[in-house]
Order: C-alpha cells, then sequence, then structure tokens
C-alpha cells in the first residue's frame, strides 16, 4: 500500500547542507580523503562551564517538562543579554524559548502566515526560510542580491516588491552564505522604506551576531529604528556564538501577540525545550564571553588564508565575508571548461561535483537560491582551511578551455 503525501510537504525538500555533509561522510566513511567544508558548525567544543551546568542540572534531578515557553530563569536572562549585548528592551512576555532557532522561525510562521501570504525572501538566502514559508502555506518572493551589490538588500529592491499581500520581509546579518553585514546606514535606508507599509512584519535572524570580522559590536535594525521593534521578531540562539549547535535551545524577542501565538503553537508539537538544555543556555548567557576573541580571531585567520588562496584563481569571483562561517564564491568563469576525464562543466552543481572529487566537500549556490556559485564553510581545522584552498586552486588550474562543438 502507497502513502498519500500532502501537498504541504510535496512543496519542500531536505536540506541542501544536510545532504552535502551527509554525501561527504559517506565517501570518508568509504575510505576518501575528504575536507568537509559543508556545514556551519564551529569546530570547538561548547566551553566548560557551560557543560558543568548541564551536569549540575542533572544532577540536581532538572529533568522534566519545562514550561512552553520557556523556563523562566532563561527568558529572563535572554532578557538581560539583549539588555546588556544588543541594547534592546523587552518584557518577559515577549521572549519565548524554543528547540533552536529553526523552530522560533517555524512557529512565527505558522502563527502568521494564510494561504498566499508573501515573504520577502533575499537571495542568497539559508536554504530553510523558503521551505518553512512555503510549509506554512506563504509564498516566498525572492529577492536576487548579487555580488555587485554585496549579497545585500537594497532600498529601492525592497519598495519594488512589497504589495497587498506581503506578511513578512527577513533580513538575516551576518548573512548565511554570504557573510554580508549591513551598515548603520543601510539599515536606515531600508527602515525608511518599511515605514511606509506598516503592514509588513521583519524577521531579524542574528544568529551570526558576534561572528564579526570588523572589531564592531552586533548591530540590529532595531539600534537603528527603535520604533519597529513593535513589528519585528528578533531571532537568537547559542548554537554559533557557544559553540552548542547540539544543544538545541533558540529564542524569539517580539509583540506579545505574536509570541503568545507562538507558544500556542508549540504546545501542540514539541511543548517545551530541553530542561537540560535550558540549563546549559542559562549559563551560557550569564557567563560572558570572554573566551569568544579568540574564537573570532581563528575565524577571521581562516577567512583570510581561504580568501587568499582562491581570490586569484582564474574563473573564481570571491566575496569576501564580513561576518559568519563562510566564504561565498562565484564560479561563472568556470562553466564550459571541460574536466581532466573530458567532462564539461555546465552549472554550479558540476563545480562542487568535480571539487568533491578532488576531495573538498561544498555547497552549491543553487542551494541558497544564486547560481552559480558555492558556499564554503570555515568553521573547521585551520589546516584543512588551508588544504582546501590549494586543492581547489590545484583543480581549476587543471581545467581546459574548449570551444563548443
Amino acid at each position: 500500500m502507497s502513502v498519500r503525501l500532502s501537498k504541504r510537504i510535496q512543496r519542500v525538500s531536505l536540506s541542501a547542507n544536510a545532504a552535502a555533509k551527509s554525501r561527504a561522510n559517506a565517501l570518508r566513511e568509504a575510505g576518501h580523503d575528504i575536507l568537509d567544508l559543508t556545514t556551519g558548525e564551529p569546530d570547538f567544543d561548547t566551553p566548560e562551564h557551560i557543560k558543568q551546568a548541564a551536569y549540575t542540572a542533572i544532577d540536581a534531578g532538572a529533568t522534566k517538562y519545562t514550561p512552553t515557553p520557556g523556563v523562566k530563569k532563561l527568558r529572563e536572562a535572554v532578557q538581560r543579554k539583549l539588555q546588556r549585548e544588543n541594547r534592546l528592551d523587552y518584557a518577559l512576555p515577549s521572549i519565548v524559548i524554543g528547540n533552536g532557532a529553526k523552530q522560533v522561525i517555524f512557529n512565527a510562521f505558522a502563527a502568521t502566515l494564510d494561504e498566499g501570504d508573501e515573504v520577502l525572501v533575499p537571495v542568497p538566502y539559508w536554504p530553510s526560510f523558503p521551505d518553512i514559508v512555503r510549509v506554512n502555506g506563504g509564498e516566498p518572493v525572492f529577492i536576487e542580491c548579487g555580488l555587485e551589490q554585496g549579497c545585500k538588500l537594497t532600498p529601492a529592491q525592497l519598495e519594488q516588491h512589497i504589495n497587498e499581500r506581503t506578511r513578512w520581509l527577513i533580513i538575516n546579518g551576518p548573512g548565511n552564505p554570504s557573510g554580508a553585514v549591513y551598515s548603520e546606514a543601510e539599515l536606515l535606508a531600508l527602515a525608511d522604506v518599511l515605514r511606509r507599509h506598516p503592514p509588513v512584519l521583519v524577521l531579524l535572524d542574528e544568529l551570526y551576531e558576534h561572528i564579526r570580522f570588523d572589531g564592531q559590536s552586533a548591530l540590529s535594525l532595531l539600534n537603528v529604528a527603535p520604533d519597529l521593534q513593535s513589528r519585528a521578531l528578533l531571532i537568537g540562539g547559542v548554537s554559533k556564538t557557544y559553540a552548542m549547535t547540539g544543544w538545541r535551545i533558540g529564542f524569539g524577542a517580539g509583540p506579545q501577540a505574536l509570541t503568545g501565538a507562538m507558544t500556542v503553537m508549540q504546545s501542540q508539537s514539541t511543548s517545551g525545550a530541553s530542561s537540560v538544555g535550558q540549563a546549559a543556555a542559562l549559563a551560557a548567557f550569564e557567563g560572558g564571553l570572554a573566551f569568544l576573541p579568540d574564537q573570532i580571531q581563528a575565524y577571521r585567520q581562516r577567512r583570510d588564508l581561504l580568501v587568499a588562496a582562491l581570490t586569484d584563481v582564474d574563473g573564481l569571483d570571491v566575496l569576501i565575508p564580513e561576518g559568519g562561517f563562510f566564504v561565498f564564491v562565484r564560479c561563472a568563469g568556470l562553466l564550459g571548461r571541460v574536466r581532466p576525464d573530458g567532462q564539461r562543466l555546465t552549472n554550479d552543481n558540476d563545480v562542487v561535483d568535480y571539487l568533491l572529487e578532488q576531495g573538498v566537500a561544498g555547497v552549491a549556490g543553487s542551494a541558497y537560491g544564486l547560481s552559480p556559485w558555492f558556499r564554503l564553510s570555515i568553521a573547521t581545522a585551520t589546516s584543512s582551511v588551508i588544504e582546501a584552498g590549494r586543492r581547489i586552486a590545484n583543480a581549476c588550474a587543471r581545467l581546459r578551455v574548449e570551444a563548443l562543438a
């Protein structure tokens, strides 16, 4: 007997990032020498004081169900974190905890989207954004933001795409996969457009807020346009800053009507997040960021090494990331070239497949809505980043330029 799947699930696909990592893992397990630059997962360990807080919670019996919007002490810690690090004030009912930031985003769209509602998604985008919109009945509207504009949305583009069906705008900074960071002036210009369209909500994905290479502190749209706080949902978590990807704790801060509806949605899916994970996240937010400068320095060094290795490679154009874990590379100049085995490269998936055969696993730009590009993670050992740059440069040098027959 066949299983009839819903139209909703047929509109979405397996995460391209997860698929690329699975492929790299399979090749490794088969004995191949693969440098995995697919995922944005810090290679640093979770700081010791955070792990100790989890052990303590287990020993104390804190292993029961938790309140759906999150443990009060953790929500209060998020409230203090937002005041201290982001210069933003939120009432406690405006803060909700989820099983990772992805669930918080899912709950927000589930609580607000009706069939046919539109969500503006700047391209390149994190692949889950459009699929979470689709599975909740909405329609993603893609706005291409290419290399020439630093992969950042312009005010003119935003104005052009807003209509009566527009429900949300997504702003992701530092960007995944681009590493782009919006300046104060750029945020102010976007805010001016949003003020002319009061019904449009704004989702601010700031997971990489502290991973910046310019020495500046985190800057949010709400810092330059505090009047928009009543219609914005700020998304944060512990996965990137604190190397806690597997702990699955994220938060949202926004209007109480929205966070209340998100709590209702979560109560009917997963209920409250892990008690032990929340105890660890509490220690993270309360323990300070003294460990972070050394990690950022390591990411900056890796970025510089990889950019230097690829910048002069014929056929590649490198977008120098201002933050985050990734280097995003345009490979239009490689298309049409011929591999040593006689196969011609016709798209970015071909390029990524070719590089994988040379021992470097990345993700095709098509996964992020922008082709022909590919993404490489610098959240891995420095030695791997150096060797990956060498292998990519050598692989590109071996391609031949041949006219089409």
